[in-house]
């Protein structure tokens, strides 16, 4: 019976990361494939990266959206919609015959991803305590930082031998066996509320309570702001190792799951070290570490000092303190609010994602001949986040 519970435990545990990577893999899948697009459309990288973009824009609306219906309709009934909306986008990205189009599905393919990620945050709060939420959030981190791993060599594959049109066919599928083990293995953690209105006022009234505690502004904001580096550096990658360094598709794959491995490592070394330390004190060393590192990193560009293994590791070590703050930052933001955890996770998912969208947009306008623009959002990024999390951390100590 108790091996049954842990196996059942950790079916549940993969199937939320499963779903929380549906996002991720979207993204990483494809990148190996921009030249391919590019040249398929007759445009340029610069172009297939708004593609990027408008997948971060609709991860932000469609979290809000999927916010109420959890509170209204249960957990499962509204993830099953997002998921099957993912199906129907993804297999239309793979018929796409324009650029055009294809940014505005990969909107749509967003607005359906975004249910996994909303609904398992929510499931994870109402399941465990606070400190427990943090541990979970560290293995959902791993079993999502396994996507960049496997992602960009699988996508890098799949475009050399098949065509790119071919990675989101393997994601439609691959969304179809999640949907499967979903129905089969999670749980329906909180029952349907009629009662529940989803008049636009009533929904702006629950937002705006979530958005009235201090604890979920300060770490939600500060979390947000730090992750954004990560969509930073995804959007500037492929431009960073395809083009600047001239590495293949399935060289570029490796390095991405070097780099990926700092954020599983970090993670998990920080689900060990929350049993002796807080996630507040954890996540502040985390964020001056990172500032430091932006630094050196915005410096070696400028000086000229970027070969592809020291600006490799450098990307690496950055990422690498993502681990102790993006699990704790989630984690304190919802801490004080489970009577309301599916707005709290949406207006979480959606902060992360509008700063994401911003950084990645701005590394896609702004980018030149080098790095530069990808290390200085970065950098910003970095400060950003240390800037709210000591200006609001203060204000929280002082309540």
């Amino acid at each position: 019976m108790k091996k049954r519970k842990v196996r059942n435990r950790f079916l549940m545990v993969l199937n939320l990361g499963l779903l929380t990577a549906m996002g991720p893999l979207s993204v990483d899948m494809y990148l190996p494939a921009f030249a391919d697009i590019a040249e398929d459309f007759q445009t340029t990288s610069a172009r297939v990266a708004l593609s990027l973009s408008s997948f971060f824009i609709g991860l932000s609306v469609g979290q809000l959206i999927y916010g109420p219906l959890l509170e209204r309709f249960g957990r499962k009934r509204p993830l099953y919609a997002g998921i099957i909306v993912y199906v129907i986008a993804t297999a239309g990205c793979a018929f796409s015959n324009s650029m055009d189009t294809l940014i505005i599905l990969r909107f749509f393919q967003a607005m359906g991803a975004c249910a996994g990620l909303v609904t398992a945050r929510a499931v994870v709060r109402d399941l465990f305590d606070t400190k427990r939420v943090a541990q979970v959030f560290s293995t959902l981190m791993m079993v999502v930082a396994v996507s960049p791993i496997i992602a960009p060599t699988l996508g890098g594959f799949i475009t050399a031998h098949f065509g790119w049109r071919y990675v989101f066919m393997a994601l439609a599928i691959l969304s179809v066996l999640i949907l499967i083990m979903t129905y089969f293995q999670l749980p329906d953690t909180k029952r349907p509320n009629p009662s529940y209105s989803l008049r636009p006022g009533k929904i702006l009234r629950g937002f705006m309570e979530v958005l009235r505690n201090s604890q979920f502004l300060v770490f939600a904001f500060s979390g947000a702001i730090a992750y954004a580096s990560v969509y930073a550096y995804v959007s500037g990658s492929p431009h960073l190792y395809l083009e600047l360094f001239s590495v293949n598709e399935q060289e570029y794959g490796l390095i991405f799951a070097f780099i990926a491995m700092g954020l599983i490592g970090a993670s998990q070394i920080n689900s060990y070290v929350l049993r002796k330390r807080s996630g507040e004190k954890l996540m502040t060393r985390a964020l001056v570490v990172q500032l430091v590192i932006a630094l050196i990193l915005v410096a070696s560009t400028l000086l000229d000092f970027t070969g592809m293994y020291i600006t490799t590791v450098q990307i690496f070590f950055y990422l690498f303190c993502l681990g102790f703050v993006f699990p704790n930052a989630s984690a304190l933001s919802m801490s004080t609010l489970g009577h309301t955890a599916g707005n709290a996770s949406a207006l979480m998912g959606s902060v992360q994602m509008t700063a994401g969208a911003i950084a990645s947009a701005l590394v896609s306008v702004f980018q030149g001949d080098t790095a530069l623009a990808m290390v200085l959002v970065m950098l910003g990024c970095a400060f950003m986040a240390m800037l709210v999390l000591q200006l609001g951390y203060k204000k929280l100590l002082y309540q």
